[in-house]
């Protein structure tokens, strides 16, 4: 997947409105927006790093030798 391309900014929005609902409605605390802010931008801002980490080498150019 390209990263800040179409699917990845859809799956980031999915991603963000998730973990910002579990965050928020689950919460009973005073600060509750805020650390549901913080943790669902931690989760898009992971899932980013994640998929960099995941397409650092690929080269789907040339395919592997003697791949069966």
């Amino acid at each position: 997947m390209k990263l800040f391309g179409k699917n990845h900014l859809i799956i980031c929005a999915i991603t963000f409105i998730i973990l910002f609902l579990m965050n928020y409605i689950g919460n009973n605390q005073a600060d509750k927006l805020q650390t549901a802010l913080m943790i669902a931008v931690a989760g898009v801002i992971g899932l980013s790093i994640g998929l960099v980490i995941m397409n650092k080498g690929k080269n789907d150019k040339t395919p592997p030798q003697n791949f069966d």
